[in-house]
């Protein structure tokens, strides 16, 4: 999609986007996060705003002309790392984050996504690390709602994480989970 127009969303122009980036920095609280991680990273355009609140941040995208752009958007971070990975069929190996952003992905996942990624977050977030989920509430042709795949993910997590915040509005829902013991 990126090959055929520069911003397919609107990412970089829209208020519903700018507004959701807004919303997802204030849900962190001002929370500063050891390492970060970024699914769906697109253009970068929230990755450039978790930037200064990571020490690291690892930002992956199915598209190299979007993380071609990202890197572009982000050179100032030296901090900021960004791969060509399919989650969660492919993920960063051996790290343990304490930021998981999930911002409009889940719902590309079918159910057997959904449990894998479930399994892979349950052992790469750290106890007490955050995992941030923002999805579009409106009618989809993917495999999943967002509700649905934030109900499912939370489903396949289980007692592993605490809700900090379930927050609905009118296009969008955020929901931040903590990890537990």
């Amino acid at each position: 999609m990126f090959q055929e127009t520069s911003d397919p969303w609107d990412l970089e122009s829209s208020a519903y986007e700018r507004d959701k980036y807004a919303h997802s920095i204030r849900a962190l609280a001002g929370r500063r996060y050891e390492l970060g991680f970024e699914v769906g990273c697109a253009k970068g355009v929230l990755t450039q705003a978790l930037a200064p609140h990571c020490d690291a941040l690892v930002a992956i995208d199915v598209s190299e002309t979007a993380l071609e752009a990202a890197r572009e958007r982000c050179a100032a971070f030296d901090h900021v790392s960004f791969g060509r990975m399919v989650f969660p069929g492919q993920a960063p190996m051996g790290s343990a984050f304490d930021l998981i952003i999930l911002s409009e992905v889940a719902y590309y996942w079918d159910d057997e996504d959904i449990i894998h990624a479930a399994r892979w977050i349950a052992a790469h977030v750290v106890r007490g690390g955050d995992i941030l989920l923002v999805h579009w509430t409106g009618d989809t042709d993917y495999p999943q709602s967002g509700d649905d795949a934030v109900r499912k993910l939370s489903e396949a997590l289980g007692p592993a994480i605490a809700v900090i915040a379930a927050e609905r509005l009118a296009h969008y829902r955020l929901d931040l989970w903590r990890a537990r013991a």
